[in-house]
């Protein structure tokens, strides 16, 4: 009985190490391995490729080097692209910062470009993983090398700009991870888990402690920075069933700048037919005193000033007579530049009536307001010097005001400039100040209304004032994402470039409990933790077998590995000491000595 039981023993063992061995085997798919090698380092021919030798490092100290600039420059391209993609919403005032006569979609281009510099670099850097994958040693393509260079330099010198000349914009970038940051938890770990098989295979070849060490060391500390990172995480949409407060109010932003020309009769008539609660505009009074609707300083980017008054195209626009501005045009462009790329949102009819759009007055948008109900916020530009009006500009607003017939509820008085001085002459003004304040200082002025850039404001601040019976009202909100975060922050209205998409959306995006975010921070956690400790078990028992079978572990340490050379190819063999010495090992099959690795 001892003695068939040794026997059985022997057998399992004896199926254990075959099953071992024909793991160890790596059948080189040569397209594959040459479509690898080629793409990331010229190296198309077989006789051009190097396998890792047991022991050895994945690559020279150059190679390495390149590895890692490859590996800060997708992190740099990463964020850059991230970057541009969350700040969408402010692509419009991008454009218009550098609008030099003709409407160029910059924004567009920036994306493109940002979008084809990670395309690129993260394709090398897989490249570069499936080839430490299959064994393969590294070797970069000079003219890559190059192009990474350049791909880190442009992105750098790209991050730089944008931090020093669009810095307000990297608040949308720190308030965008508070509702993409769960899903960006779940792609990373996905992301790390998959790359601990190369991890654990090269782990597993290399003999020396310290590069062990360290290859350990790094890869599980920063996948524990990932297991634990969302305990720092904080989003207002991560909230307790029955606490959303109501949906904020939505304000079209110069109309509905993306179905009809900014600040014409049309955009208003069109935010009103969209459903929105008000209407927002920009306020500048003519030579001769009439209120009217315009953003710019001058006329030539919304209007046909260069046809019809070519030697005034760049004067201000305060400084020319109703009558003149009357004869302008302020659809045309709309069609022809096509700001928002929604040109095709338009019916024929629309795109007609678009392209007939005149400078609009004030107290027509009040007398279309009035009709319907809708508030109207505004800013109120003063005159240049030597303005007829310079010094009774809100005087000449007032007037318009009052002769329109709108109630005074209606009207939200967003100019700080005499502010008290207008709310004895017409108390029944709703005033809302323009900016962060101390609560106290808006009690003593009888403010209860903010007008404040949504990237400025917290939502722990949201909720202050709101405990203080003050109104947050936040502009330019148009993207959805962000909408979501801000009804789910607590604020009453909008100032919005899209009421079209903002009056569709029924619930936030990103809505959770904390029980649902937990159960998918913790089952994400564990899923990955489980895959990467079989993948790091499986790779250490294919490569050096396991303690458990001692019989085993003795004959794979006394294995060796020998290498000869053919005119077409380099084969590695394992074999044992005897084989090795030209005596082959008894009851053992070749395809079980000799394990062909290509």
């Amino acid at each position: 009985m001892g003695s068939t039981a040794t026997q059985l023993t022997k057998i399992k063992l004896g199926k254990l190490q075959i099953v071992r061995r024909r793991l160890l085997q790596r059948y080189e798919y040569q397209p594959f391995l040459s479509c690898l090698a080629g793409l990331y380092g010229c190296q198309w021919r077989r006789y051009q490729r190097t396998r890792i030798l047991p022991g050895e490092f994945c690559c020279s100290k150059f190679e390495f080097f390149c590895f890692g600039i490859l590996v800060v420059t997708f992190g740099l391209a990463f964020v850059l692209l991230y970057f541009w993609g969350e700040a969408k919403n402010d692509y419009n005032d991008f454009d218009w910062n550098f609008y030099g006569g003709k409407w160029i979609p910059w924004s567009v281009v920036v994306l493109g470009v940002a979008g084809a510099f990670f395309t690129y670099i993260a394709i090398l850097l897989v490249l570069a993983i499936c080839l430490l994958s299959e064994g393969q040693r590294l070797h970069l393509f000079w003219c890559h090398k190059i192009g990474i260079v350049v791909v880190l330099c442009v992105c750098a010198v790209a991050i730089g700009f944008l931090y020093h000349r669009w810095h307000e914009e990297w608040n949308t970038f720190a308030l965008s991870f508070q509702v993409t940051a769960p899903y960006l938890h779940i792609g990373a770990l996905a992301a790390m888990t998959v790359l601990s098989w190369p991890v654990a295979q090269h782990f597993a070849t290399v003999n020396r402690k310290v590069p062990r060490a360290i290859i350990l060391g790094l890869y599980f500390a920063v996948l524990l920075f990932l297991y634990l990172v969302p305990l720092g995480m904080y989003s207002p949409c991560i909230k307790e069933k029955g606490t959303l407060g109501p949906k904020p109010a939505i304000i079209g932003h110069r109309g509905a700048p993306m179905l009809a020309p900014e600040n014409t009769l049309m955009s208003f008539e069109k935010t009103i037919e969209l459903g929105a609660d008000g209407l927002e505009t920009d306020v500048t009074i003519s030579w001769d005193g009439v209120p009217f609707l315009m953003h710019d300083q001058t006329l030539r980017r919304t209007t046909n000033v260069g046809e019809v008054f070519p030697n005034n195209k760049t004067r201000n626009a305060a400084y020319f007579i109703w009558d003149e501005l009357a004869e302008l045009n302020a659809g045309k462009w709309f069609l022809q530049d096509n700001p928002f790329r929604t040109k095709h949102l338009l019916s024929r009819e629309d795109k007609r009536k678009a392209g007939r759009q005149t400078v609009c007055k004030l107290s027509e948008l009040l007398k279309l307001a009035a009709i319907h109900g809708k508030v109207v916020i505004f800013d109120l530009y003063r005159p240049p010097q030597k303005h007829p009006h310079r010094n009774t500009f809100i005087v000449q607003t007032i007037s318009t005001i009052q002769e329109s017939g709108i109630n005074e509820s209606l009207i939200l008085w967003l100019p700080n400039a005499l502010r008290s001085g207008v709310q004895q002459m017409i108390p029944g003004f709703v005033h809302i100040h323009g900016g962060k304040k101390p609560i106290d200082e808006l009690q003593l002025e009888k403010i209860d209304n903010l007008n404040v850039r949504y990237s400025e404001i917290s939502s722990k601040e949201i909720r202050m004032y709101a405990a203080a019976n003050i109104s947050t009202n936040l502009y330019v909100v148009s993207e959805l994402w962000l909408f979501s975060l801000v009804w789910c922050a607590g604020a009453h209205s909008v100032i919005t470039n899209a009421p079209q998409q903002l009056k569709e959306l029924r619930w936030p995006w990103f809505l959770m409990t904390p029980s649902q975010y937990q159960m998918m921070w913790i089952s994400s956690d564990v899923v990955s933790a489980v895959l990467v400790i079989m993948i790091f078990v499986f790779n250490w028992w294919r490569e050096n077998g396991l303690p458990r079978f001692p019989n085993e572990r003795s004959k794979s340490e006394n294995l060796v590995y020998s290498k000869f050379q053919t005119r077409f190819n380099k084969v590695w063999t394992i074999s044992g000491e005897a084989g090795h010495h030209g005596n082959r090992m008894p009851n053992a099959s070749p395809a079980s000595e000799a394990i062909g690795l290509a």
